[in-house]
Formats: C-alpha cells, sequence, structure tokens
C-alpha cells in the first residue's frame, strides 16, 4: 500500500490514523490535506478532516543535512549569550523561658462561678448567674466529650467538662563537621528539651480565664560512644580533645566545640635582604621653631666607599610540616630564595654585595624582588637650557642654575633644583627637590613606582576578565553544540572572537591600553615581565597574526598577569616624595608624599600616592593625597575653584577653609558656605561627612 485516504474528527487524528495503517513515520509520507474538519451548529453541518498520505520512495528520503561551521558558531552564540551568573539564608533559633504565674487560694463563696483545681474545672450554678470560662487557643475544652470550638462558653453542673493540655519535646540535634584543610573538627549541639504544660488552680470566679504553665526540663542526650563512632566515620585518628567533648555532652546550651585538633604547618621565610649602611629617607628642608625655612639644612642618605659591604643576602628559612586530624601530613609552604637585580657598581662576593664603586647605594624592595645600584650623580653648574639640551642621566641629578621653558630633565634616582623650573618637565625614579619657584611645569616622582601601580591595576581588570572567559570556556566545550561541530579545524580563534563581541567587549581596549603604557614607559621598566605579558596580549587579542589560541595559553597568561597584578600591591621601600617651595599652574604626581615649604600653590594640580602637606595656601587647582591633606589655608576671595580630595579612610585637615573650597572624601563631597577654620573631615559609619 503506496497512499491512502482517512478521515479523523480533526486532522491530527486524521494523520495518526493513515500513518498506523499504512505502517511507516511521518517523515517518509507526503500528506495532502483535501478537507478540514469543521464543527458546526449542534453538530448540524459538521464535517470530519479528511487527509491523503502518499508514501514516500525510499530514495527520495533526504537524509539531515549536517549545520555548517558558520551555523555551528551561530548556535554557540546563542548559548554564550543565554548563559546566566548565580544565596545562602541563615536560620537562626531562639528559645524564650515562660513566664510561670502563682496561684492564691480564695475561701469566697462559689456560688455561681467557676474555678480550676488539680486541672479539673468545677462550677456551682445559681439561679441569678450562669458561670463562664475563658478558653486560650493552647488548651482544648471538652464538654460531653465534645470539643468546644469557642473561646468564651457558659458552664454548668448538669453537664461534664475536661480540659486538655500537650506537653511539647525536642530532641538533641548535633552535628560534627570538619575543616577542608582537616586541621578542625567541630561539634555542634542543640540540646533538646521537654515543655511540660499544665493548667493551675484558679481562684472561684464569675468568670475565670484558663492559662498554661510550663515547665521546662534540658536533655542533653549526646553520649560519647556516638561522637566517637562519627569521628571514625570521618577518619579522624588524633588532636582528641577530651575536654570539649566531656564539655558537649554536659552543656544544656547550644554550643560548638573543638573536639579534635592537627597541628598546622609552621611557615618558614623567604630569602631576605639584610641591609648594612643608613638609608634613612631625606625629609628636605627644615622649618625653624620662628617659622622660617634652612634650605641647608638637608638631611642626605649617605653615600658608600668602594669595597664597603652595601647588604648581606640571606637565604630562606623553610617551615615545619604539620599533621591532620586523620593523620595525612600537612606540607609548609615552600620558601623561595630573594630575587636579587644588582645594579651598577656593585658586586656579590659570597652572601655579601660590596660597592665597587662610590655613590650613593639606592635600594628598591618589591616583595621578593630587591633591586640594589649604586647612584652616580651629575651636577649641572649651570642652567637647563637650549644650549646644555636636555639631560637624561642613570643616576642623581643635580641642577644648580634654572630649568627654563620647555627642557626635560630626567633621572633614575634623584633630582636637586637649586633655582626655578620654568614651565619644564621633570621626571624622576626616585625623590625631586626644588629650592626655587615651579612655574607651568609638570614634576613626577616615583615614575617606575607609579607606572607598575597603573599597571598593576590595568592587569588585576584584564585577568578578572580572563578568569571569568576560562569558566565560560570550559562550560561551552562541554555542550552538545560544541561537541558535534568541527572546531579542530578552525581552532579557538572563532570561538574567542565570539566571547570577545558578546561577552567582553570591554576587554581589547583595556588590553590596548596596556600595551601602549607599556611602549610609552619603556626605558622605566627593568623588569622584562611586563613587556613579555604586552607582547602576549597582542599576540592574542590584538592582532591577525597566526598565532595559534589555545585554552592552556589563556591560563598561563592568566596566571602571570594575576603574578604581577599582586607584585603591583605590594608597597615599595623606601617611597619618592617631592619637597617644593612653591609652585603655580603646574602639575605634581607622586607615589609617596608631596611637600609644599613655601607661600603655597595656585591653580596647580597635585596628586599624591602618600601624603599632601602645603604649609602656606592653596588657590584653585585639585589636591589629591591617598594617605590625607592637610593644609594650612585653602580657597579663594574670588570664588577660584579649589578642590581637595582624599579616599574614604582618610582626613582633610585645613586650618583656614574660604567659602566656595570643595573637600571630597570618597565619593562624598561638601562645598563650604562661609569661611570656616580649624577643619578636620572624615566620613563617619554612615558615609557622611563629619567635622571633628
Amino acid at each position: 500500500m503506496q497512499s491512502i485516504v482517512s478521515k479523523g474528527k480533526n486532522i491530527n487524528e486524521a494523520i495518526k490514523l493513515g500513518l498506523s495503517l499504512l505502517d511507516t513515520t511521518i517523515k517518509e509520507v507526503n500528506i495532502e490535506i483535501l478537507q478540514h474538519d469543521t464543527k458546526g451548529f449542534l453538530r448540524i453541518g459538521s464535517k470530519e478532516a479528511i487527509v491523503k498520505l502518499v508514501k514516500l520512495e525510499s530514495e527520495s528520503i533526504q537524509p539531515i543535512k549536517e549545520p555548517t561551521l558558520s551555523e555551528q558558531f551561530d548556535l554557540l552564540e546563542d548559548v554564550i549569550s543565554s548563559i546566566p551568573d548565580e544565596k545562602i539564608d541563615l536560620i537562626n533559633l531562639n528559645l524564650d523561658e515562660p513566664i510561670v504565674k502563682e496561684f492564691n487560694v480564695t475561701s469566697e463563696s462559689q456560688a455561681g462561678k467557676a474555678w480550676v483545681e488539680d486541672g479539673k474545672i468545677y462550677c456551682q450554678s445559681s439561679p441569678k448567674h450562669f458561670p463562664m470560662v475563658t478558653v486560650p487557643a493552647d488548651i482544648k475544652l471538652f464538654k460531653n466529650n465534645q470539643l468546644v470550638k469557642e473561646r468564651t462558653a457558659i458552664v454548668t453542673e448538669s453537664e461534664t467538662f475536661e480540659l486538655k493540655v500537650e506537653n511539647e519535646e525536642v530532641e538533641t540535634k548535633w552535628k560534627v563537621t570538619i575543616d577542608q584543610q582537616k586541621l578542625k573538627v567541630v561539634l555542634h549541639v542543640e540540646p533538646g528539651f521537654i515543655i511540660k504544660r499544665s493548667i493551675p488552680n484558679i481562684e472561684a470566679d464569675y468568670h475565670i480565664h484558663l492559662y498554661v504553665e510550663e515547665i521546662k526540663e534540658v536533655h542533653n542526650h549526646v553520649n560519647y560512644e556516638a561522637i566517637i563512632s562519627k569521628l571514625e566515620s570521618l577518619k579522624v585518628k588524633q588532636g582528641f580533645n577530651q575536654n570539649e567533648i566531656v564539655m558537649a555532652m554536659e552543656t544544656d546550651v547550644p554550643g560548638t566545640f573543638e573536639i579534635a585538633t592537627g597541628i598546622e604547618a609552621k611557615e618558614g621565610k623567604d630569602g631576605w635582604v639584610e641591609v648594612k649602611v643608613d638609608l634613612e629617607t631625606q625629609v628636605g628642608p627644615r622649618e625653624s621653631e620662628d617659622g622660617s625655612v634652612d634650605y641647608r639644612e638637608i638631611k642626605s642618605i649617605p653615600t658608600v666607599s668602594s669595597g664597603e659591604v652595601v647588604a648581606i643576602v640571606h637565604e630562606p628559612i623553610p617551615g615545619q610540616s604539620g599533621t591532620t586530624v586523620t593523620n595525612e601530613p600537612l606540607l609548609a609552604k615552600q620558601t623561595l630564595p630573594v630575587s636579587l637585580k644588582l645594579g651598577k657598581g656593585l658586586s656579590i662576593v659570597d652572601d655579601k654585595i660590596v660597592s665597587i664603586e662610590s655613590g650613593r647605594p639606592q635600594i628598591e624592595k618589591r616583595g621578593r624582588i630587591v633591586k640594589i645600584s649604586i647612584m652616580q650623580k651629575l651636577t649641572h653648574l649651570g642652567d637647563v637650557d637650549i644650549a646644555s639640551g636636555n639631560i637624561h642621566f642613570m643616576g642623581d641629578v643635580e641642577v644648580i642654575g634654572h630649568i627654563n621653558e620647555g627642557m626635560l630633565v630626567e633621572a633614575e634616582g634623584d633630582i636637586i633644583v637649586r633655582k626655578e623650573v620654568n614651565r619644564a618637565t621633570l621626571t624622576a625614579s626616585g625623590a625631586i627637590i626644588s629650592y626655587g619657584n615651579m612655574v607651568g611645569s609638570e614634576i613626577s616622582a616615583g615614575k617606575n613606582n607609579m607606572l607598575i601601580a597603573e599597571l598593576g591595576h590595568i592587569l588585576g581588570t584584564l585577568h578578572h576578565h580572563t578568569e571569568r572567559m576560562i569558566v565560560v570556556i570550559n562550560q561551552l566545550i562541554q555542550s552538545p553544540a560544541f561537541k558535534n561541530g568541527d572546531f579542530t579545524r578552525a581552532g579557538l580563534q572563532p570561538l574567542f572572537r565570539i566571547l570577545l563581541e558578546k561577552k567582553f567587549k570591554t576587554f581589547p581596549p583595556l588590553a590596548k591600553r596596556y600595551v601602549d603604557v607599556v611602549k610609552q614607559a619603556d626605558i622605566y621598566l627593568d623588569d622584562n615581565e611586563w613587556k613579555e605579558v604586552s607582547v602576549k596580549l597582542t599576540q592574542l587579542f590584538l592582532s591577525l597574526s597566526n598565532e595559534q589560541i589555545s585554552l592552556e595559553k589563556i591560563i598561563k597568561l592568566s596566571r602571570k598577569m594575576k603574578e604581577l597584578y599582586e607584585l603591583s600591591l605590594t608597597p615599595v621601600e623606601p617611597d619618592s616624595y617631592i619637597v617644593i617651595a612653591n609652585a603655580s599652574n603646574s602639575q605634581l604626581y607622586c607615589s609617596g608624599d608631596i611637600r609644599i615649604t613655601g607661600k603655597g600653590c595656585v591653580n596647580t594640580k597635585i596628586h599624591a600616592g602618600g601624603k599632601v602637606e602645603i604649609s602656606g595656601i592653596i588657590r584653585g587647582g585639585e589636591v589629591y593625597g591617598k594617605l590625607g591633606a592637610v593644609i594650612n589655608e585653602a580657597g579663594a576671595e574670588i570664588g577660584t575653584s579649589t578642590v581637595i580630595a582624599v579616599p574614604y579612610d582618610q582626613k582633610v585637615i585645613i586650618h583656614k577653609a574660604m567659602e566656595g573650597t570643595t573637600i571630597k572624601i570618597g565619593n562624598v563631597k561638601h562645598i563650604f558656605k562661609e569661611t570656616r577654620h580649624h577643619v578636620v573631615a572624615y566620613l563617619d559609619k554612615n558615609e557622611r561627612i563629619t567635622f571633628g
């Protein structure tokens, strides 16, 4: 049979009947609808559905077409776009002791009254009054063996009444848990209890109100055998705290007891460098008691002579292993040697670092990385101008004269300027000290530190994105759309392209920013790891190269980004700083403290990774101190915008804040409506600016 005409109440029923008669499936027939079903009115004029099914020849049945690679990626796009992100409810148990009321015996006449004695209700009617009883919800009153549902009832002697209350019993709850490190076994106990309820005696009265007395008896049913059995099931073999076990069995209040304790591994100490020379940080010009500034009194870092021992390198001290409660070894974290980077002018003999030339020792510590070098000093006797040219020096620079317009001084160490800096640029890895005015200039101290901080901040965000990207990829490679697709030919490049377009749109521009910063500051990055990450980001995400992308490469890059990000968070010793007399229309950047010792600054932008101290005035401009700001006088009578900002956990101290001055602590801003003296501002616990 190759075709058939079948009928049914509707199209589906007609098709099902035809398929069963042809003994075939819907994929192997051609269906023609000859007549649609109609209901009619009161079944008058109703019609059945009629279809014609023609069985297809076997060679005409087309195989299911496999989706193309492009169609598979379209499907993956839908899967990626539908991936959701992911609460723990805490339940607190509170048990309150009941209040027990007392009964007072009475000898009054009982006519027309009801009373309770020994848990039973009694009454005595009178011709003039029927006694009444009010029953609370926790007492059941039965009248002639029938439950009385009303809360207030009349009682008579001709009927039988019975009172019932229910006791309550709660079993002891206890639970033994072991922490992830298998160092602590904790027993949490909530003792059980029995609440015994009774109805106290009530004096005879025309209308009595029943109530319940409760007696709570605590029962702790935790026993030693059960605890030991549970410990055995957890394979706990040592570190038993018998006193805690006994206390847990005897407690009558909920509590947590540490019934077994392992031995923690004792951490060792990474290698370190012991400095043997004085490296006290310069403090800049001193202020005398009369308020004048003596620029001759500058505490400088002492120099070393050739052959002098600068530091001693110590090997790491290994830690001691511990043992879990299950008697498994807990290995101490591996200790690592110091990563030593010697600059010019130094040599190492055994464990000692020795200077081979005279100069100023410079030591920079960032975690395990210690960079030591001997800084030579360049003294420029005249002005820095067109005739002298710009100065670039891998050491300290002292300029005896002026630094004129458009000129540049760069130093790997400190910069000291004896006279005015006029519309110039100063950049130092160490400190900058200026005795003259700073006009229309841009100075930056601790360039390397600020650069590491900026690059570390970018890498922290990029690492967060790559971790999420790895999670998404691991989910996708398990999906049918990926497993059934032909992705071996194209690799993971198309998949990463989709992820960057659909889920991680901010990743490429952020990676591009990192690469650009590394290029611009190449001379300040003596650590090639920052540059290597830049190269990998370019190859994997920013270029059209044939670099094969794999999940392993992304994981490796993510680990390196995390390592450098954590390194950037490590404080540098010692910090750089800026000490100048005055500044106007300038920009000051420093990874450490900034101190202005003279009359102050006008229309100047100041950004300090440490503290800002201005002994004079600030008229216009912006000040940011990561570790706070102390200013003598801020603002201007003509209303020039002056902003002083610090993080949410720091203070702004201003001896005189003029009207219009703005302070910003965290994200909270305050504008002074009138001049105010002795300002000490900070955020309270409600994140509102408070004045102390």
